[in-house]
């Protein structure tokens, strides 16, 4: 199974708090290490696609901006070894040339040292956007190419992933915003009105269930 998760709302539950908007970023990250460790030893999950940061993510703050980047820095230097000891493969989809340098060399090097981990996935999305990864193949095929579906995903980020199965929103946001519009095409989604903070592993497993009792008939 490829799980989605697109965090929303963490703005909102720092603002509700009234503490500083990138307190809210924090706690969704200790958050976040719950979720993922219950997801590797889950055996319904093989992939944990989350949405770290959009192409539309620049309109914020720069402060802002530079924090989250921050932080996304200190998450992957700390849990660099522990993706080994886990058996657990890091990939990246979005655009590196925008982002910070020293985030971008990050991620290439534990993507290069998770490369023959097989047990479980852990996909960011950074500096991301569906429309953005689609104009960016467009431009990678050959003018002689004929494109079919099959050969056109090529071309995307990361083919070799499979397509994913379900996506899980927090805030109570009701769009898909842009989100692996080709790789979502056929995905459930589920709509949780907790900020992501606040969304537990208690969540999740509710949310696993009712995706367990949909049937997915793919248009037949």
């Amino acid at each position: 199974m490829h799980l989605a998760i697109i965090p929303d709302g963490n703005r909102r539950w720092a603002r509700a708090k009234k503490i500083h908007p990138w307190k809210g970023h924090e706690q969704a990250i200790q958050n976040f290490r719950s979720i993922t460790d219950f997801c590797r030893k889950d055996p319904r999950i093989d992939i944990l696609t989350v949405w770290c940061f959009s192409t539309e993510n620049w309109k914020r703050d720069p402060k802002e901006i530079a924090e989250l980047f921050r932080m996304l820095e200190d998450y992957l230097r700390k849990e660099r070894q522990g993706f080994i000891k886990e058996h657990t493969r890091f990939v990246h989809s979005g655009r590196r040339d925008r982002i910070p340098k020293t985030l971008s060399t990050l991620i290439a090097e534990v993507e290069q040292e998770t490369l023959d981990q097989t047990e479980f996935i852990l996909h960011f999305a950074v500096d991301y956007g569906g429309k953005d990864e689609i104009v960016r193949a467009i431009r990678k095929i050959k003018k002689t190419e004929t494109i079919t579906e099959k050969n056109f995903q090529t071309y995307l980020d990361h083919p070799s992933l499979p397509d994913i199965d379900l996506v899980i929103r927090t805030s109570g946001e009701q769009r898909t915003s842009n989100f692996f519009l080709w790789q979502s095409t056929y995905a459930e989604w589920i709509f949780s009105e907790k900020f992501f903070p606040d969304f537990s592993v208690t969540d999740l497993t509710a949310a696993l269930d009712t995706y367990a009792e949909r049937q997915r008939r793919y248009g037949s």
